[in-house]
Order: structure tokens, then C-alpha cells, then sequence
């Protein structure tokens, strides 16, 4: 019978050619490792380029190096140094001293005393303070990613949720923190979700390109928030010249788990789990299949009955409430109040981020850390190694660079290509 033959007939004579073998698939591990490859020699080759722009920002260096046919072994010398002194105090400020942890520890476990270990730790502890809001905006432009559209107004979508939050934080006095905290953070989200939701409800029924709405709604943001920081959200009393909002009542801020001057707070834990929740319904869920289908093929998924324009608007909505997660959080765990200029540009870093982590939700988080845990530490090489703090920004630009572009990291190391990598797509202008 036809259906038993299991063999293909070569050319026209008739002899069965045998199949080629597949290719063993490989292990969970070989794939992780694999996938981990890229980002972990991007992240050395920005290093090491890095360190020569670490030199020639050192005028002790030039002028050694300006007498290197007299003293060669100096100027190598100091070239070393310095590169090993800046990265040195790179790694104390982002992660700490390791022989410092060690003995804090040990003291703790002898005698009970806490405050060496919280000194010991503190370091590390601030770079997952300064990687919280950079989970959620990261989050945030790759859920976008996800359904085609470039969310790149994540900032004033952060500053919205951060108005919204503060607003609710500070004037419902007398609620319990089981119900005050999660509504701040919710209402935070709620006033980014509406936000976000209009430049896509103009995509889908307009065709508005989203880069251009909601680049012009950060400019709205912002000029919003000098308003009322200026105005009806200004402190009053002693402080009523500075624009900044009142404190945020006590039921409303995310409890710290380490005593001062620790500043880790829930919205790190709240943070991870909204990273699980993203990839669960991306993943897992039907709304979530409908937003990928969309993004990799509008006009197919149209032809299969499903709506876009209901996922532009609902992808948006869903981005803005993640980005003004960022904002919310940096209120209730950190500042605990408004002020000009809060945030230090995580919603512009955000993009770099999806980027870095491939739209997807775990690397998106593992992007995070090691982009808190880079501008935590540039802080310590500034102030130690007197390294200029734009070190930070060359090296986060070197390491997108070569995660957007890994043929060069497969052809400086001679790796073979893989078949595991994702392009990321938006649709250009007139999609």
C-alpha cells in the first residue's frame, strides 16, 4: 500500500534513498547555555572596549602613555591599574565586598549583631532597588513588542503612574494598609493603562503611528507633572516653595524587609512576580496568543477572525499599566513622595532593555539587574576611582550593540550559529 512505503523514491530509477538522520535535539541545559552565550560575551567585549575610553578619559594615563618609548613597563603599568581600580570599585558599589559580607556574616552568626551585615550588604541591596523599576519598564515595551507596536513613551507613563499613585497615596487618610497599598498601586496602573490606551486606540482606528503619539505624550506627561507639582499637588508649609508632593501616608508604602539603611522593599518581589504573570499570559493564555498572532502577522490574524484593533488598544493599555507600575513603585518603596524629575530616564532605558532581552519576560529580568546593577555601581567608580559616571552609559550601549548585532560577537569568538535567536518586529510607518 502506498501509506506503508516509508522510504522517497531518488530521481526516476526507482532506488529508495534513506532519509537523513535528524539531529540530536539538544539538552535544556545546551540550549540555556547557549542562549546565555551572547549576552555574556556581549557583556565582556563592552568591558574590554570600554576600558580604553577609561583610559583616555584619565589624564595620569595620557601623560604616561605620551612617555612610552622612555617607560614602556609604566605606562602599561598604569593603563592596568586604572582599568582594574575603576572596574574594581565598579563591582564594590553594585555588589560589595565579598571578605566584608563573609565576616558580617560570621559576626551575625556568633553574636547576633545585625548592623555589619546590613552595612555589608547594602551594596548589593541597592542594585536590586535601582533594577525594580526597570523590570517593570522593561516588561512594558516588550509586552508592546509582543503585538508590533513601539511603546517608546514608557517615561510619561511612569511620571503618570507616579502622580496617579502619590495623588491616592496622600489624600485617603485613615484606611487600612491592606486596602490603602494595594489600591495606591492599582490606581497607579489604572491612570497608566488609560494613558497608553489612547495612542492605541488612534493606531488601531486611525492608523497613528504609536512612536509618534506617544513620543508627544511624554512631553504632555511631563509638562503635567511640573503643573501640578507646581500647583494642586504642591507641598504646602515650610516647603511650600519646592515642587513636591506630600508624603504618602504609611499604610501606602511598600514595607521594607531590612532595617535602615536598606532600602529594598516589596515592589522588587511584586516586580518579579509581575515578570511571571507577563510570560504566563503571553504564553499560556488565549488573549496573549491572540496579541503574539497579531504582532507577527496582523493581516493573518485579521483573516483568522481576530481583532486587532481590540489587541492594539488592549497591548497598549497593558503596557502603560506595567510602565506606570515603575513610576507607582518608585513613590510607595522608595521617595514616598513626587518630585520634579524622579526618574532618571528608566522609561527611555526601558527600550534598550526589551532589546536587551529579547521581548521576552525572563530576559527582560535578567536585563534589568544587570542594567541596575551597572548604574548602581557607577555611582562607587565615580566617587573612587574617579572615573566619569558616562562609563556606565558606553558600556550599556556597547553591550546592546553586540546583543543586537550577535554576528560580530560569532565571528570575534568563532561560534556557530544558532538557530534559537528571535527578531524582534514592528511594523514601519505605514503598517
Amino acid at each position: 500500500m502506498a501509506n506503508s512505503v516509508q522510504v522517497e523514491e531518488a530521481g526516476g530509477g526507482g532506488t529508495p534513498a534513506a532519509k537523513p538522520a535528524a539531529a540530536p535535539r539538544a539538552s535544556v541545559w545546551q540550549r540555556s547555555l547557549n542562549a546565555l552565550a551572547i549576552p555574556v560575551l556581549a557583556l565582556f567585549s563592552a568591558l574590554v572596549l570600554s576600558a580604553f575610553f577609561i583610559l583616555g578619559s584619565d589624564p595620569v594615563v595620557l601623560t604616561a602613555w605620551s612617555k612610552f618609548f622612555a617607560n614602556p613597563g609604566g605606562a602599561l603599568g598604569i593603563s592596568w591599574k586604572t582599568v582594574a581600580d575603576a572596574y574594581g570599585a565598579l563591582f564594590l558599589g553594585a555588589i560589595g565586598n565579598p571578605g566584608q559580607m563573609a565576616r558580617a556574616a560570621e559576626l551575625y552568626l556568633t553574636t547576633g549583631q545585625t548592623q555589619a551585615l546590613v552595612n555589608a550588604f547594602y551594596p548589593f541591596t541597592e542594585s536590586l532597588v535601582a533594577s525594580t523599576p526597570y523590570i517593570f519598564a522593561g516588561l512594558a515595551v516588550a509586552l508592546g513588542f509582543k503585538c508590533g507596536l513601539f511603546n517608546i513613551g514608557a517615561e510619561g507613563q511612569i511620571y503618570i503612574g507616579a502622580l496617579v499613585a502619590g495623588f491616592v497615596g496622600y489624600s485617603f487618610a485613615g484606611l487600612p494598609w491592606i486596602i490603602h497599598m494595594p489600591l495606591t498601586f492599582l490606581a497607579g496602573a489604572l491612570g497608566g493603562a488609560v494613558w497608553c490606551a489612547i495612542p492605541g486606540f488612534l493606531k488601531a482606528k486611525t492608523g497613528a503611528h504609536e512612536v509618534i503619539n506617544t513620543m508627544m505624550m511624554n512631553y504632555v506627561a511631563f509638562n503635567l507633572a511640573d503643573y501640578l507639582l507646581n500647583g494642586p499637588m504642591k507641598r504646602g508649609g515650610p516647603e511650600g516653595f519646592i515642587p513636591i508632593s506630600p508624603d504618602i501616608q504609611t499604610s501606602a508604602e511598600f514595607p521594607r524587609f531590612f532595617p535602615s539603611p536598606i532600602r529594598l522593599h516589596l515592589g522588587f518581589i511584586v516586580a518579579l512576580a509581575m515578570a511571571i504573570l507577563v510570560w504566563w499570559f503571553l504564553y499560556k493564555t488565549t488573549l496573549g496568543f491572540e496579541i503574539r498572532t497579531v504582532g507577527a502577522n496582523p493581516r493573518a490574524a485579521r483573516y483568522a477572525g481576530i481583532s486587532v484593533t481590540r489587541n492594539f488598544v488592549l497591548a497598549m493599555a497593558l503596557s502603560g499599566a506595567l510602565a506606570a507600575m515603575a513610576g507607582a513603585g518608585e513613590v510607595m518603596g522608595v521617595n514616598h513622595n513626587i518630585a520634579q524629575g524622579f526618574s532618571p530616564g528608566y522609561g527611555f532605558d526601558s527600550i534598550a532593555l526589551a532589546l536587551l532581552g529579547g521581548s521576552h519576560p525572563l530576559g527582560v529580568v535578567f536585563a534589568a539587574l544587570l542594567f541596575g546593577t551597572l548604574r548602581n555601581g557607577a555611582t562607587k567608580m565615580q566617587s573612587l576611582a574617579t572615573i566619569p559616571i558616562d562609563i556606565i552609559s558606553i558600556v550599556q550601549a556597547f553591550v546592546i550593540m553586540f546583543v543586537a548585532a550577535p554576528a560580530i560577537i560569532r565571528w570575534v569568538y568563532r561560534l556557530k550559529a544558532g538557530g534559537g535567536a528571535q527578531a524582534i518586529f514592528t511594523r514601519g510607518w505605514g503598517g
